[in-house]
């Protein structure tokens, strides 16, 4: 596993079927590296100082009063959120800045979510998981999904922090307690703008709340960002019209699998869990770097990150849990294609351009990609998302609606990645006949016993 959590270690490598050419962000593919931050600068401490203009110093200062004064959990959050809001506001690198929805706007995110339930209605019996449609803003889609993205990085930020804290022996924490806390109080700091600056970079990329494959946003909206929604389909020679419906088509597709299996939420989440679990630090090699740190010296400890000074084992349990949710996603992804495909293919002209360009998309490395690559070492691989795909519509063509649907029921009912592999072999596998196992059971209960009564006789 190449890449590291949030930034430890090297940056990614573009995956090989990506755009070659094409132009990097400023900081990198990295979202959660410490490049590109605002102002330009290469490190947090840079970023929060600027170019130490008197005016601003005392902001400066203020700011690192509160970073060494934190004593909340792993990450930072209020600072994640001001940073965050601040990368918001300085807008994307095309010079697009945010503003507010206006009526209009928000008008047409509802008619367009509205029509897309209907279609839907003809391609899958998973009912309406949208109570809601909702226009956001690029500023409102962070403050929406921030809760999220904290139960999705906070586990592995923790077990990152504690083993920082178990470099020193117990003999010696006692005395050096002031030092661990403000150890501590940095990291989360650190964290807090590693997040801050990644969240804030893709509310200029996401078109709703569903793009990472997980549901970011509160449950039972279905959610649009028409600035980025135009911005997306700004080169497409498509009506804006059509990519709107389309991009609503996925979005209420991903609300209603959320919606109606209930189970999934916690799956994916879990996994990440899983995987944090399943972190191991190389405890010599950070006690040879604490030992050199100079904490007074922040350009210091920020080499240290950048080296990869926390970089994590590559563990049995890491793995494990990586493919568990790499399969999840996978499967996801793959079944809001094959629904919208099949409700949206003889109704837009446009379908299929707009489906293969969010393909190319996600292959070149667009926010699903680099965040769970980043963040916790995830490739989503475009071949796993084309044969999930094909695997889905194969299993309506087999099976019907109601029964590839049906698969949803439990976990241990979906492919695996194996089945992903021979597709052909999972869609014409002999499927289990519960209705024969229940007519089995209800033929025990009301046999006779022993003594000639039956249990209805008890």
């Amino acid at each position: 596993m190449s890449d590291t959590p949030f930034g430890f270690g090297l940056p990614p490598e573009e995956p090989d079927d990506g755009d070659e050419g094409k132009k990097k962000p400023e900081g990198g593919a990295n979202p959660f590296g410490f490049g590109g931050l605002p102002g330009g600068a290469d490190n947090p401490f840079a970023a929060m100082f600027g170019s130490f203009n008197p005016a601003d110093l005392g902001a400066a200062f203020q700011q690192l009063g509160q970073m060494l004064s934190y004593e909340g959990g792993p990450v930072n959050w209020d600072m994640a959120k001001q940073i965050a809001r601040q990368a918001v506001s300085q807008g994307t690198p095309d010079g697009t800045k945010d503003a507010s929805v206006g009526p209009a706007e928000r008008k047409a995110v509802e008619e367009a979510v509205r029509l897309a339930d209907l279609w839907l209605d003809d391609a899958t019996s998973l009912p309406s998981g949208s109570a809601t449609a909702v226009a956001w803003s690029r500023a409102e889609w962070v403050e929406a999904t921030l809760p999220a993205w904290q139960q999705l990085v906070d586990p592995v930020a923790e077990r990152v922090g504690t083993a920082m804290g178990d470099v020193l022996p117990q003999e010696m924490q006692a005395m050096a307690g002031p030092l661990i806390g403000m150890m501590r109080s940095m990291g989360g700091a650190m964290f807090g703008q590693q997040i801050g600056q990644a969240v804030g970079a893709l509310a200029g990329e996401v078109v709703g709340s569903t793009d990472v494959g997980l549901p970011l946003g509160p449950s039972g909206k279905a959610a649009l960002l028409p600035l980025n929604v135009t911005a997306f389909g700004r080169d497409l020679s498509v009506p804006l019209d059509e990519v709107r419906l389309y991009l609503a088509l996925r979005e209420a597709a991903h609300q209603r699998l959320f919606a109606h299996v209930p189970w999934l939420r916690s799956h994916l989440f879990g996994a990440v869990e899983g995987y944090a679990r399943g972190i191991k630090v190389d405890t010599s090699k950070l006690e040879d770097a604490v030992a050199q740190l100079d904490p007074s010296n922040p350009e210091q400890l920020q080499e240290a990150l950048q080296q990869g000074m926390f970089q994590p084992e590559d563990t049995a349990e890491q793995k494990a849990a990586l493919a568990r949710l790499e399969t999840a996603l996978a499967l996801v992804e793959g079944w809001v294609d094959a629904v919208v495909h099949a409700a949206a293919g003889t109704r837009l002209t446009s379908a299929d351009a707009l489906r293969e360009t969010l393909r190319r998309r996600r292959a070149s490395g667009g926010p699903a990609e680099q965040t769970f690559a980043t963040l916790i070492g995830l490739q989503l691989r475009p071949r796993r998302l084309r044969d999930a795909s094909r695997l889905w519509a194969s299993l309506t063509d087999a099976r019907g609606v109601d029964g590839r649907d049906a698969l949803w029921a439990h976990p241990d009912m979906l492919p695996t990645a194996t089945d992903l592999d021979d597709p052909d072999g999972f869609v014409h596998r002999e499927q289990l006949d519960f209705s024969e196992l229940d007519k089995m059971l209800g033929e025990a209960a009301n046999r006779p016993d022993e003594d000639g009564k039956d249990d209805t006789d008890r």
